[in-house]
């Protein structure tokens, strides 16, 4: 009898924590393969958004793969579909768009995405 409770021990240990690295690889890849945004907003209000066929074409000359762009009031909004993408387009959209330009990582509603924006590099040109 006592030969079998160190086994079932080190079973219900083995259980526990194979569903605690489940429950981190499941966090991990929803963290790692979360849609992503970015917004490009003219500094002054006399200067007009970019069309989004310019900031198509700087991009897939650099290889940068984006779901969709959208203008919306004074911002043109660039949908991808991971962070590592956005993180790749505003380096590139930072070094070939005109001065004039904020190229920024739009903030959604949710508490991770927050959480994630404040351990980024999250600078901005201005002029």
């Amino acid at each position: 009898m006592e030969s079998q409770r160190p086994f079932l021990r080190w079973l219900l240990m083995g259980i526990a924590a194979m569903a605690l690295f489940s429950v981190l690889f499941l966090g991990w890849v929803t963290v790692q393969n979360r849609e992503s945004t970015l917004a490009i907003r003219p500094i002054a209000q006399n200067t007009s958004v970019p069309d989004g066929f310019s900031i198509w074409h700087h991009l897939d000359a650099n290889g940068i793969h984006f779901k969709s762009i959208t203008p919306l009031n004074d911002t043109l909004l660039i949908k991808f579909e991971s962070s590592a993408q956005s993180a790749a387009a505003k380096e590139v959209l930072d070094r070939t768009l005109p001065h004039g330009y904020i190229v920024a990582l739009q903030d959604d509603d949710s508490q991770t995405s927050a959480w994630l924006s404040r351990l980024r590099d999250t600078t901005h040109r201005f002029g």
